[in-house]
This record gives C-alpha cells, structure tokens and sequence, in this order.
C-alpha cells in the first residue's frame, strides 16, 4: 500500500507498507444518479447540498448565462451556483441527473454517502480496502493496468487533457463526468478505479503512516477530515496528479462539488 514517489508530499502517500485484508465485495461501479435515485423517493432524503442550496461546478460544465454565486478564489474554475445539487449537477440551466441516469452522483458530501449505505445495508470501502481493489492484483503499480499511463497508447480513464484549466481536448470524449460504467474495467472487473469521481472512503486521513505490516488498517479514531481516492475528471499532471492506485487527498466531510461521489462495499457479517 502507499507508494515513495507520490507527487503530493502533503498526501502521505509514503511509505510503501506491507497490508494484508480480510476478504471484503465492492461495488464494480460508483452509486450512479439511477441508484441515488431510488434512494432519494424511498426514503425521502435531502442531501446537505439541497439544504443549503448552493454547490460548486467547474467552470466549462456551467451553463451559459447563469448566475454564479461566488468563486473559489485559490481555485477560480470553482463557481458556486446556486440550485446546483445531485439532481442538477451543472445548475438549474443544465442537464437534470434524471437525464444522465447512468453517470454518478456527485456533490455528495460523507454525510449523504453515510446516509445511503445505511438505506442500501451497505458501507464505505476503507482505504485500504480501495486502494486494493483499484490496483487489482498488481504490486506497487501507479495504475489499475500497470505503470503507464497509457496502455498500448491508449488512455483508460477520464481524466484532464490539455492545459489545466483552460483547455481539454477531451482526447477520451468527456469534458465532464463520464458513465460509472466507461472504459475498461481493471481485472477486478471495477469501473473507473481512476480518474471521473473522487470517492469517499471510510477512513479518516491522516499523512503519518507506520512502515510495519499490519492487518485491516483504518485511518485514526479522530479528525475531522476524511481520505477520498481515485481522482477525477479535473486531474492532470500539471496540476493535479491524483489520478493513481496510491493518490488519496483528505477532505472535510460536508465538502461536495461536482466530482465527489462513491461506491460501497458490502456489509460484512
């Protein structure tokens, strides 16, 4: 687990440690606007976003002529709008999740992922648990498919091409999220193990890891931030290399946007 020659210092992503974990089943996709869906009429929940009304999109996905609430400004491709939410990931001028069934949900904060494994008799992956499963099979390799970013000159996942933030040449034809079910899956048979969504773990974060082996880790007993892997739409190497097995970044808990979403694991008995 972990890797020496993370991009990121300040993601502790070092060192490489050795984990064994008991048996566990994840999700071979992330929760999909379909699935949250269904859990949103049956059990009648609002997400946080819904309640205070507003969340942030990347700049090229909001539609033209909206009103943009405030601007990230460490991060000015970040605007808030107000309306944006699950069911409106772009804004109220844009495309309704209802018409995107099969991409995932995002602006979903822990706190919303909690609250659907508890509906679904499901749970968050640990970290661990994640990362395991993204490297499927393989040792100490940045990829799900081994050590290039490209396998046989042929990019696997959604990430950022071009100049961040100003252009992407959607090369792998998405400017935003794709489908939870795009490109290969890894031998695991999971979706999207990198790049599209970044995706909530169970884990609080924590950059000072223990070289020894150890068995079943969780993150520590208290924090207030929480890890998040995989990466997202938005990464690329020049800014924001997070797109690796081993790429984690932590994150408050109510945070949302528009490339935060999950998958689950099951509940073990």
């Amino acid at each position: 687990m972990g890797a020496a020659d993370g991009p990121h210092p300040e993601d502790g992503e070092g060192p490489v440690r050795e984990v064994t974990l008991d048996p566990f089943a994840l999700a071979g996709l992330t929760v999909t606007n379909a699935a949250f869906e269904t859990f949103a009429q049956d059990s009648g929940y609002v997400t946080q976003v819904e309640r205070t009304g507003s969340s942030f999109v990347f700049e090229q996905l909001v539609p033209t002529g909206t009103a943009i609430k405030s601007v990230v400004s460490r991060t000015a491709w970040w605007q808030e709008i107000e309306g944006a939410n699950w069911r409106t990931p772009y804004g109220p001028k844009g495309l309704r999740a209802d018409a995107l069934p099969k991409h995932p949900v995002v602006h979903i904060t822990l706190f919303d992922a909690l609250a659907y494994c508890d509906w679904a008799g499901t749970r968050l992956p640990s970290e661990a648990e994640w990362e395991f499963a993204a490297r499927s099979g393989l040792t100490s390799k940045p990829f799900p498919w081994g050590d290039s970013l490209l396998k046989e000159g042929v990019l696997q996942c959604n990430i950022w091409e071009g100049q961040f933030p100003y252009e992407n040449t959607a090369d792998d034809g998405h400017i935003g999220p794709s489908p939870a079910k795009c490109f290969e899956p890894n031998s695991f048979g999971l979706y999207a193990m990198t790049g599209n969504v970044w995706e909530w773990t169970a884990d609080r974060f924590t950059n000072l890891h223990s070289p020894r082996r150890v068995s079943n880790p969780k993150g520590p007993l208290n924090g207030g931030v929480y890890v998040a892997k995989g990466g997202s739409y938005l990464c690329h190497a020049s800014y924001c290399m997070r797109y690796r097995t081993s790429s984690r970044q932590g994150l408050d808990p109510r945070t949302a946007t528009g490339h935060i979403g999950f998958r689950v694991a099951e509940k073990k008995k």
